[in-house]
């Protein structure tokens, strides 16, 4: 079932909760495959009804990203939701999410601004805004859904560790379920962004991956070093790739590490093709 408007969807979950049943979350932005297939399952598993938001958020692209050419596949979505066990899409137009004709600054709109420490690096550095624009969307999607469980991919691991610090700064009476990193059997962590990319284009992806496994061979036979480790990653880069970032950092707070340890979390982003991708790993 694909419902388009906040309303209906509230008078569907107020029915839910009259039943006592659990409600989960999986916000996604559609262009669903099989990693947001493991959250819809995860939810399904855990709760009473989920809720699968499909909605491509404006706020948060940056001028010159892809909004307009991201992909919207809600056909194929919906047979996805369905084949997972999901309840209902919630698919809203920008309108409906912030207003008819509404102007989409913080100018004019209230925005959800997570603190600077956790959004200065990574994605952030690059994508200025960018988590401002999460972080709006997410809170509004657990004020419509009042969701018991959300439901967040690891792939997006910076993301999924300021949505946790936003609940709990603002006491949202939500648990986030962190899910595992879905890749395909040569390792390319499954993205929507890869419908952008060719085959070839897929082989010179594989470099996100190989850095990464490489460098938690190296930590495991124990190189702590991180300048040292950093080192291991660049015979895997060719002129086909444009790192943005390799960075260890904790996985708790995105803190800096110059020595890695079991918390630590190696983060990647690189364009290949013009296409950016991002990964990471926690070391162990």
């Amino acid at each position: 079932m694909i419902i388009h408007t906040i309303s209906e969807l509230r008078k569907i979950i107020k029915d839910w909760q009259k039943e006592g049943l659990s409600i989960g979350l999986v916000p996604t932005m559609g262009a669903l495959h099989d990693g947001h297939k493991s959250l819809i399952e995860k939810s399904v598993s855990m709760c009473g009804k989920t809720v699968v938001s499909v909605f491509v958020n404006p706020i948060q692209f940056c001028p010159g990203e892809d909004l307009d050419k991201y992909p919207r596949t809600l056909i194929q979505d919906e047979i996805l939701v369905n084949k997972a066990g999901g309840d209902v899409i919630f698919a809203p137009s920008p309108a409906e999410m912030y207003g008819e004709g509404h102007i989409l600054s913080n100018d004019f709109l209230t925005y959800v601004v997570p603190p600077y420490f956790y959004t200065d690096k990574l994605c952030g550095k690059s994508r200025t805004g960018h988590f401002d624009g999460v972080c709006t969307v997410v809170n509004k999607l657990f004020n419509i859904v009042r969701p018991d469980f959300a439901f967040f991919g690891e792939k997006d691991r910076q993301q999924l560790i300021i949505i946790k610090k936003m609940v709990k700064d603002l006491n949202i009476p939500v648990e986030i379920v962190a899910c595992p990193i879905v890749r395909e059997k040569s390792g390319l962590a499954l993205s929507s962004r890869n419908k952008y990319l060719n085959e070839t284009q897929k082989t010179d992806a594989l470099a996100l991956s190989k850095i990464l496994f490489n460098i938690n061979d190296c930590f495991k036979k124990g190189i702590k070093d991180v300048n040292a480790l950093k080192e291991t990653a660049y015979g895997f880069l060719n002129e086909n790739h444009d790192l943005e970032y390799l960075e260890f950092r904790d996985a708790d707070n995105l803190e800096e590490k110059t020595v890695a340890d079991l918390n630590t979390v190696v983060f990647i982003a690189v364009k290949t093709a013009g296409v950016r991708l991002i990964d990471n790993l926690k070391l162990g």
